[in-house]
């Protein structure tokens, strides 16, 4: 129990939790919002259910952790809010009113930045359902942390001081997906980061490398960058180490 309203339930997944007793409708009072900032920390994971919420309530919400990031895909973002990226697969006279291929391959949001996002914030308004009432959608996490404790200490010393590039056409040119937009990616500024990162807040190290985005290592001869790359990808989404959600809608999940 972290405040007199609110529980904080671990997930059946190996990292995750569930806050439950809030309405992010209302303002979030300082004690509370404290104890979900530090339950982010400590799980990485966090899923709030059954929210009724509009823009300004999300984007009060969510700036309480930091200023918002605005994403290179303007044209999805919301009419008005070019904060909030509108993930969506229905077309209006043809042309998609989200991002309809959002999330088809492992990634880190937006490691393409100079400077990434501390989290990304989802709000399900819609939940894709078949005829016979299966939900279609589910979105698996990764934790990069459990998995840099699973490398042995050769690796774990393999890795220190390298420097990988990230490219967020990489991926593109080899999944063939959202080609229409590739023009955007490839004006997009190519980025260095440490293929194992140190979280700022939490102290925790992470890998920080994933297929496709990630094309080179600064010194290394490219076919032994791209196999090490591999490997740190691989398992960095082993099935141990992933979480997968089964959206209802209402769901907010950090």
């Amino acid at each position: 129990m972290a405040a007199d309203t609110m529980h904080i339930v671990p997930l059946a997944a190996p990292f995750g939790a569930e806050i439950r007793g809030i309405d992010l409708s209302r303002p979030v009072g300082t004690e509370q919002f404290s104890a979900i900032e530090q339950a982010f920390d400590d799980y990485s994971v966090l899923l709030f259910r059954d929210q009724v919420i509009n823009e300004d309530q999300f984007e009060t919400f969510v700036c309480r952790f930091g200023e918002m990031q605005v994403n290179f895909l303007r044209r999805y973002t919301i009419k008005d809010r070019p904060l909030i990226l509108q993930v969506s697969n229905i077309k209006v006279n043809g042309e998609d009113i989200g991002h309809a291929d959002a999330g088809r391959v492992w990634h880190s949001d937006m490691s393409y930045e100079k400077n990434p996002p501390r989290m990304s914030v989802l709000y399900a308004r819609e939940v894709p359902v078949t005829e016979q009432g299966q939900v279609l959608g589910d979105t698996l996490f990764a934790s990069a942390v459990l998995a840099y404790n699973s490398l042995d200490a050769k690796m774990k010393e393999r890795c220190q001081g390298l420097r990988v590039k990230h490219d967020v056409a990489g991926r593109r040119r080899d999944t063939g997906t959202g080609s229409h937009d590739n023009a955007q990616r490839e004006a997009m500024e190519k980025v260095v980061h440490p293929d194992i990162r140190t979280h700022p807040y939490t102290g925790k190290k992470a890998i920080y490398v994933n297929h496709g985005e990630c094309v080179a290592i600064e010194g290394m001869p490219d076919d032994e960058a791209q196999a090490l790359i591999g490997e740190l990808a691989d398992t960095a989404t082993r099935t141990e180490f992933q979480y997968r959600h089964k959206w209802q809608v209402g769901d907010v999940l950090m």
